[in-house]
């Protein structure tokens, strides 16, 4: 009886400590790869890493999914702090933004005589409808960008129903030709998950990529979807900067670095920003 007793004790000792090893294997390996994830990141400007002119007009049009609103506030923010006039307009539909995040807000039309002070942000769209603020009609859009009297304007043109990826439908999305700019977004935790589930309009995702609704999002889906001429830049307008969001740890900083890479050897010749917009990190140098 006390042989079994002792028996069962040293199991329970050796159960546990085999456990606390494989803990501290496990602990080790995620300080490891934090700090090789920190050590290829940085803090930095968005409109540093947009490499945007900020000492000219620019109309910028986002599209794609994966962050675009909070990418135009964060944005918006660094540019209103630089003492620049800022609109921020939508011609499909966007999230109301909260009150401390612009100064002036307009429905339909902006007043005629208004004139919009430096470092503020104006928000502009059609109206409110099902909690979202409704798209302006394009040519009032792009009236207000004729008179020239913002900096910069940032239009949200694509919608992807909080989905990271997307694959546009026929009248998506809707670029305004005043665009000096196309911002195209891709969220990165899409990588590994299955297309049924994780992307806007995955029938036509499917036809870009050849992949089956059921299939696992990789790599070459993303190339793919980025150099189609129905993918992340259709419409596009101007100069295009790809944006792949949502990076925020090694091992999807190593595919992003890949992603780009094809790109690359594939001939995206335009700006690659990796980054995790909300942390402000930003992938050095890759």
């Amino acid at each position: 009886m006390f042989s079994l007793i002792l028996d069962v004790n040293i199991n329970r000792v050796y159960n546990q400590v085999r456990y606390n090893l494989k803990s501290k294997v496990f602990h080790e390996q995620v300080i490891i790869s934090l700090f090789e994830f920190n050590c290829l990141v940085i803090k930095l400007h968005l409109y540093k890493a947009l490499e945007l002119n900020i000492g000219k007009m620019n109309t910028l049009s986002f599209v794609g999914g994966g962050g675009k609103t909070t990418t135009i506030f964060k944005l918006a923010q660094e540019l209103k702090s630089l003492n620049k006039k800022v609109l921020i307009s939508t011609t499909t539909a966007m999230y109301i933004p909260d009150s401390e995040q612009y100064d002036y807000l307009f429905f339909k039309n902006i007043e005629k005589k208004f004139l919009p002070k430096g470092g503020t942000i104006s928000v502009l769209g059609e109206g409110i409808e099902n909690g979202k603020l409704r798209g302006l009609n394009i040519l009032k859009l792009e009236k207000t960008i004729n008179n020239r009297i913002y900096d910069h304007v940032l239009i949200e043109a694509d919608g992807a129903k909080e989905m990271s990826i997307k694959a546009p439908a026929d009248y998506e999305p809707v670029v305004t030709r005043k665009t000096t700019i196309t911002i195209g977004m891709i969220g990165l935790d899409c990588l590994g998950k299955r297309i049924k589930e994780f992307v806007h309009r995955p029938e036509l995702f499917i036809k870009i990529t050849g992949k089956g609704y059921c299939d696992i999002i990789d790599e070459q889906s993303i190339v793919k979807l980025v150099l189609h001429g129905n993918g992340t830049f259709k419409n596009s307008k101007g100069e295009k900067i790809l944006i792949l969001n949502k990076c925020d740890n090694s091992r999807i900083l190593s595919k992003a670095t890949t992603i780009k890479t094809i790109l690359q050897e594939r001939g995206f010749k335009n700006n690659i920003v990796i980054a995790d917009i909300k942390s402000r990190n930003f992938a050095k140098g890759i």
